[in-house]
């Protein structure tokens, strides 16, 4: 059977490792550029195509990919004369592999349907070393029907691949997952800053800490940096941090709530960001809590 043509918009790290892992798979891609060349040079000197519109690239493709940093960035293309949903072809299915809002992925799948095709939310997990080996986690949510589809795609691109329900539920779980992360990666930062303060050993903190029920691998992440002066092992970078736990927070005030717990790390991140430190990976939140405390 013939592979489906697709179609992919948003060629930084991950998407450029995701096209790779694609064009290893023998898949007709279309892309476009967005913010930089290099990425989109490397994949057509690869094999893929470049058009010029996100409408030129859903025109080209059975499948179109998105993997963009906001749900604005995706609404963008999405919408309007130049965007997807006016090149849809027939049955297409649209997967949004970001991190969204739940009410917005809600709102483009309303509007994709309308014009004839289907559209899943299909969250990421794990880095792009993963996915140019095909080793991602995919959180996909959405109409059954196009998730079987396009699961044969999916299972090519990622080592655990979820239906998690209606469209939205894989957004909705991804910002929990990372509203969670996020708090207890600030936790541990702040931890050993306190650590500073308290004239304690990091790493005599870290072994006792790490000995009993709260070791975890974010733990470690932060240790790495903390201790080990590695900031590579929790590789996710303060300003999407900051965006996906206020993702959160608004997900929470969309359904009528108010988190309780997001409101420190939240704060701690966007103040981090104000200071400069936004390209600078979660683990070094360390550094900011222990500036912070030195006044």
């Amino acid at each position: 059977m013939d592979k489906p043509t697709i179609g992919f918009i948003g060629l930084g790290l991950m998407g450029a490792a995701m096209v790779s892992r694609l064009l290893d798979k023998g898949y007709s891609v279309t892309v476009m550029a967005n913010r930089s060349r290099p990425n989109v040079d490397a994949a057509v000197a690869r094999g893929a195509v470049e058009v010029g519109t996100a409408h030129d690239v859903a025109a080209a493709s059975d499948i179109v990919m998105l993997c963009m940093d906001t749900s604005a960035s995706v609404e963008g293309r999405m919408r309007g004369d130049d965007g997807v949903i006016a090149g849809l072809k027939a049955g297409a299915v649209v997967i949004d592999f970001g991190t969204s809002l739940p009410a917005s992925t809600q709102a483009l799948g309303a509007e994709v349907a309308a014009a004839g095709g289907a559209y899943l939310d299909a969250p990421l997990g794990r880095t792009p070393t993963h996915a140019l080996d095909g080793q991602l986690n995919i959180m996909a949510a959405g109409d059954e029907a196009a998730f079987a589809k396009v699961k044969p795609v999916l299972d090519d691109l990622g080592e655990n691949v979820f239906h998690l329900g209606a469209l939205g539920s894989g957004h909705t779980i991804k910002l929990i997952n990372n509203f969670f992360g996020m708090t207890v990666a600030n936790s541990m930062a702040e931890a050993f800053a306190m650590a500073d303060v308290a004239g304690v050993d990091r790493e005599k903190l870290y072994n006792v800490m790490s000995a009993g029920p709260l070791h975890s691998g974010m733990m470690d992440f932060v240790k790495g940096y903390g201790v080990d002066g590695d900031p590579s092992q929790l590789a996710f970078a303060i300003k999407n941090a900051a965006k996906d736990v206020g993702y959160y927070s608004q997900m929470a005030q969309d359904a009528g709530v108010s988190s309780q717990m997001a409101g420190g790390a939240l704060g701690a991140l966007q103040d981090a960001c104000e200071d400069g430190r936004g390209d600078d990976m979660v683990s070094q939140m360390v550094d900011f809590y222990a500036d912070k405390f030195k006044g």
